[in-house]
């Protein structure tokens, strides 16, 4: 043990001397020379007031301008500290902008019939309401009632049709659209029918979108402003139903208006217009940019699998998607991806539950940057603003009678009439915007710096200077004066042979 120390504190030694050595051979300032150099640094400083404090003679005025230098300097270190206290809380202004253009863009919109269900299917198939509750939780958490009238039924149907297609079931029973429920359609002028929207799938089963994504009408651009989508829709109460005992006690159209890019989003965002009524709906386009964190809550980092652009909605459904599928193997027909579909057997013993667990240990969160779904660092909204009149009047009664050869009564209690429009040809832009840059931070600081104590960048380096050259004196006088350092007492002439041998050297 002693053999391997002795190698190593000589090693150490041996360092040690060459360092001393070769700082020996740098000429070091005298007392006097360094004073000097304190001096020189003082009155040619760029620092203003320094000099003023070595140059006057009287000691009343070098007090003066000790403690105007000292207050000057206080206040810029106090103001400096306030200014990076400020932008690292990441503050930030909200700017709205309106832009008028020539052309807008015209969002997608979806249209969903209230009675969800054709009558003669659910008549046959009255459990129909209560495996659709199961179903659509997905979208909508919500408790599924054991006191349900066909509670036991369901469980029943449950237990002994485990392959049954609940999607091909409702896609076929459902609501459809023809020119038996899509009356008129009319875009800016031209004809349109069902063969201009597309399915989706929403709580409300069956549910048709115009304008979507993949149509032709997606491409163009609305030019004139107070016109737009025209729409005659027949609900036909007696042909489509659904279950009072769940909430639905409606009739008529719900729709959404929402970006093409985006999935629609029926709950919450849903505008309903009654049978018997004309609805007016004029529309704004609202952008909205969110800053990344820290200055705001949005992560452009994140991207969706199955949706061309980010959205909280559809990130959301990804989320579920992907808990359920590793949950239950399957996954839903609601949510996207690519996977098993999941039976109702399923969906009642494992989705269900899983979509409970998602709730009470919040695995799908939104809002902050550190949820599962921040904010969209982009959106497009389209605020609506909706009027209603009584539809049709006497005289158009009597014409959409004799037209559709069906009594007024009938008119009355199944037609929906629906218009779209722009309110203008300008869209909103509110902007979430960093109130303090990293440029006007330094503005800032070499502001306070210029008004308190007439320094810029250049000051700044010669204190870096002056500072550096002292701490290097102050360094090698301090490696001079360590003592050699020994693994033990060596002899009075060991000790004076190595000082005449660092002297010879």
């Amino acid at each position: 043990m002693e053999q391997i120390g002795k190698p190593k504190a000589s090693a150490e030694k041996g360092l040690m001397e060459k360092i001393k050595l070769c700082l020996s051979k740098k000429p070091l300032p005298s007392p006097t020379d360094r004073k000097k150099f304190d001096h020189d640094f003082a009155i040619s400083t760029s620092f203003h007031g320094v000099h003023n404090i070595v140059r006057n003679q009287s000691k009343i005025r070098k007090l003066i301008w000790l403690v105007v230098v000292l207050g000057s300097v206080s206040l810029v270190v106090w103001q400096i500290y306030s200014r990076l206290v400020n932008y690292f809380t990441w503050p930030t202004t909200t700017s709205i902008e309106v832009q008028y253009v020539e052309k807008i863009d015209f969002p997608a919109v979806t249209f969903c019939n209230l009675n969800r269900f054709q009558t003669e299917a659910a008549a046959k198939f009255g459990i129909i309401f209560f495996l659709w509750n199961i179903v659509y939780k997905v979208l909508h958490l919500q408790e599924i009632r054991s006191n349900y009238t066909g509670f036991k039924d369901a469980i029943d149907f449950l237990t002994s049709h485990q392959n049954f297609s609940i999607t091909e079931f409702v896609k076929k029973n459902g609501f459809y659209l023809n020119s038996s429920t899509l009356l008129e359609c009319d875009f800016f002028g031209k004809p349109c029918g069902p063969q201009d929207f597309a399915h989706v799938f929403t709580e409300y089963g069956n549910c048709f979108t115009f304008n979507h994504g993949e149509n032709i009408q997606a491409k163009e651009k609305v030019s004139v402003s107070g016109r737009g989508l025209s729409l005659l829709f027949n609900v036909n109460q007696v042909e489509f139903t659904d279950d009072p005992a769940l909430g639905f006690v409606d009739a008529g159209i719900i729709f959404v208006i929402h970006s093409p890019k985006k999935v629609p989003q029926i709950d919450g965002l849903g505008l309903s217009s009654p049978v018997g009524m004309h609805a007016r709906v004029t529309i704004r386009q609202v952008k909205t940019v969110h800053q990344e964190y820290p200055w705001g809550e949005c992560n452009p980092n994140i991207k969706l699998q199955n949706f061309s652009s980010y959205s909280t909605s559809g990130c959301l459904k990804e989320c579920k998607a992907q808990h359920i599928q590793e949950q239950c193997g399957c996954l839903p027909f609601l949510l996207p991806g690519n996977g098993i579909e999941c039976d109702l057997q399923k969906f009642y013993n494992c989705v269900s539950p899983t979509l409970d667990l998602i709730e009470d240990k919040g695995l799908c969160t939104m809002g902050t940057h550190n949820s599962s779904c921040p904010v969209p660092c982009e959106e497009t909204e389209y605020p609506a603003t909706i009027s209603y009149s009584t539809f049709p009047s006497q005289k158009a009664l009597k014409y959409l009678s004799k037209k559709l050869n069906q009594s007024q009564e009938y008119i009355r209690e199944n037609l929906v009439n629906i218009e779209i429009n722009y309110s203008d040809l300008n869209y909103k832009i509110t902007q979430q915007q960093k109130a303090v840059s990293v440029s006007e931070l330094l503005a800032d600081v070499g502001g306070q710096l210029g008004l308190f104590c007439g320094a810029s960048m250049i000051t700044v380096i010669e204190i870096i200077e002056y500072i550096f050259t002292n701490f290097y004196w102050i360094c090698i006088l301090f490696l001079l004066k360590i003592p050699d350092i020994t693994p033990g007492t060596l002899p009075p002439q060991d000790r004076l042979g190595k000082r005449n041998h660092v002297e010879e050297c």
